[in-house]
């Protein structure tokens, strides 16, 4: 996998200390990292793994280890760039002596994220490299020279693998470890690491050499690369030079241009560009000779404006096509028949010229749509089925907002349950349903938070209603895991990444140490006393917090199954209508292998049920029972 050989080619460079914080598609990396570690003969090497309890940790504790003179590596997903931007931002000022990557995953689609942001304009903004790749081998390869170049120009850089690159599968051949040295250790440098003013005001006009340097370094990077292609003639000169067409790519976009041209007859030349800042020098030998260019990378026209800019400058009078043009779709993953089907028109081969078209539609057609759920036998569920059902009962007519978060309930805002109004990001809901209470102070205002995430962003959001008095019901669902992506560690489990135990950090004392006085918890499978809990503070003014705690079925197998009683069963539907539980469905007719069945009757499926036992509190004729 992509995330494995970027962890790979990061033990190939001598890194020692990794940090991070899981997020799709950039989890498995840091996951490989503690695998090889554990791995027989590899206790020797001096390698530290952690994972942090938010990305700004992550990489502020990396820039420990690199200002020391390690090798540290840093992974999160594009929207953890965002927590990290501000350490990310002074530490350029500032610089590094060992080697700093910092591997940020960009989503597009996006398929798991809340936004498509191009972690590229990172690399603009912040004036620090960006690294490329466009398959998991040149992963493998990209990321020992980006430790390379951190260290050559003493500040951190990014490596910005996409999702396809992080998950798809190649053969990559491992290469021999390089040479590294033991890191020295901190040394107080004069105040090298102390950012004033003044400092910054000079390490800010060396930082803008440094990016001129890196202009024309990277033109011979191995990373950045031109290709053309001409057609053989059978009388050469007969008609003169045939003007050349120019397509740019990078990243997987470049792999997918690859492989869609070898089908395409015509004449081009192709820019790969794997690197920000930009390639100028490449860049100006690649415009010889064009009229036009297509430009074809996902996410933002990064390169496309490059290129406009570059022909600007240079006073070249060259058309550069695509996502500004309206000749890329502006949004989404590409795929290989997208980019072979505007290539065609571009380079004459399927006739007439390249016309904007509509996005194409990413889900295959006829396939029915099959929309995210929570798991049979989350604890979510009877959590966010308890509150829906006090409030109902108990909230008097009062306007109810329910503000989300990033995690597994996210899932809460599908019928049937409908119980997620906001969601942001991580730690948001918390504060958002503050600020919807200043402006409705009669609204009830609950927050949904899980546990990873309060450890994450949570805390200060509780905090910050405690010391504001605030008026809302703080919602913490602790199943026990970072269960969205895949059961990683944190602080209230007792284990670090790497498996050792730690200790274990209680959420129900750490909010008493906050002040709050209406503090209760319950059981999330069961539904009865998590109803009571709720009912027990709605009323109550201030902040108040309720802690449901169950496992997440991944971390806890279940026990035996469920079964509805069907001469019991009146049909009512109302632990369909009511719960949602995919291992509940209708029966649309007798089915063969259980004789006996009638139609239209619920039934629970033994594959999928986990014997959690939400769905009985809700059956008013005994109907579910266990199963022997």
């Amino acid at each position: 996998m992509g995330n494995e050989a970027i962890a790979l080619g990061a033990l190939r460079a001598g890194v020692s200390v990794v940090s991070g914080y899981p997020g799709t598609p950039s989890t498995e990396i840091l996951e490989t990292l503690v695998r090889e570690s554990q791995k027989p003969g590899t206790q020797d090497r001096p390698l530290y793994i952690e994972w942090s309890v938010n990305e700004k940790a992550a990489l502020e504790l990396a820039a420990g280890a690199a200002c020391s003179g390690a090798r540290a590596l840093v992974t999160m997903k594009q929207v953890g760039l965002n927590v990290a931007s501000d350490p990310l931002m002074s530490l350029n000022y500032i610089g590094v002596l060992g080697g700093l990557v910092v591997v940020v995953a960009d989503d597009p689609g996006p398929i798991s994220s809340q936004t498509e942001q191009d972690t590229r304009h990172f690399g603009q903004y912040g004036k620090f490299a960006v690294f490329d790749p466009a398959s998991p081998e040149e992963a493998y390869t990209m990321i020992a020279d980006a430790f390379a170049y951190s260290e050559k120009y003493q500040h951190p850089v990014i490596v910005r693998p996409t999702t396809r690159i992080c998950h798809s599968y190649a053969s990559v051949s491992l290469l021999p470890d390089l040479p590294c040295t033991s890191p020295p250790g901190f040394d107080k440098a004069g105040g090298r690491w102390v950012i004033f003013p003044s400092l910054a005001y000079r390490n800010h006009i060396a930082i803008e050499a440094d990016l001129l340097k890196l202009t024309e370094d990277f033109s011979t990077y191995h990373g950045n690369g031109l290709i053309e292609k001409r057609e053989k003639r059978e009388k050469i000169g007969e008609t003169g030079p045939s003007p050349l067409k120019g397509i740019a790519a990078g990243g997987v976009s470049f792999a997918y241009a690859q492989e869609a041209l070898l089908d395409i007859p015509g004449e081009y030349k192709l820019l790969k560009v794997g690197t920000v800042p930009f390639p100028q020098a490449l860049g100006r030998t690649f415009l010889k000779g064009l009229k036009e260019v297509l430009v074809i990378e996902e996410l933002d026209p990064v390169i496309e404006r490059e290129l406009i800019y570059l022909c600007g400058r240079e006073q070249v009078p060259v058309q550069i096509k695509g996502k500004l043009s309206g000749d890329m779709p502006q949004a989404g993953e590409y795929r290989v028949s997208q980019i072979a089907g505007r290539l065609r028109a571009f380079l004459g081969a399927g006739g007439g010229p390249v016309v904007p078209a509509p996005e194409e539609p990413v889900h295959t057609q006829g396939v029915p749509p099959r929309p995210p759920v929570l798991c049979a036998g989350c604890p979510h569920r009877g959590s966010f089925f308890a509150v829906k059902e006090a409030v109902r009962e108990q909230g008097r007519g009062r306007k109810a907002v329910f503000s989300g978060d990033i995690g597994c309930y996210t899932l809460g805002n599908a019928l049937p349950l409908d119980m997620v109004d906001t969601c942001l990001c991580m730690g948001a809901g918390i504060t958002m349903a503050q600020g919807i209470n200043r402006v409705e102070p009669g609204t009830l205002n609950i927050a949904f938070i899980g546990d990873s995430t309060f450890f994450h962003t949570g805390l200060p959001g509780l905090i910050n209603a405690v010391y504001n008095q605030a008026d809302v019901v703080v919602v913490i669902l602790d199943n026990g895991t970072t269960a969205m992506t895949g059961n990683q560690a944190h602080p209230g489990m007792g284990r670090t990444a790497t498996g050792k135990a730690t200790k274990k950090l209680s959420i129900f004392d750490l909010v008493s140490a906050l002040g709050v006085q209406e503090l209760v918890r319950a059981d999330a499978f069961d539904l009865i006393a998590a109803k009571q809990a709720v009912k027990q503070v709605l009323d109550k003014p201030g902040v108040r917090v309720i802690l449901f705690e169950g496992p997440c079925i991944m971390v806890h197998k279940g026990t035996s199954p469920w079964k509805i009683r069907r001469e019991h069963c009146t049909a009512c539907m109302v632990c369909i209508k009511k719960l949602g539980c995919p291992a509940i469905s209708r029966v649309a007719a007798a089915r063969e292998s259980e004789p006996g069945t009638e139609a239209d009757k619920p039934v629970i499926d033994p594959v999928l049920c986990t014997g959690c036992g939400i769905c009985r509190h809700l059956c008013a004729f005994d109907a579910i029972r266990r199963e022997p």
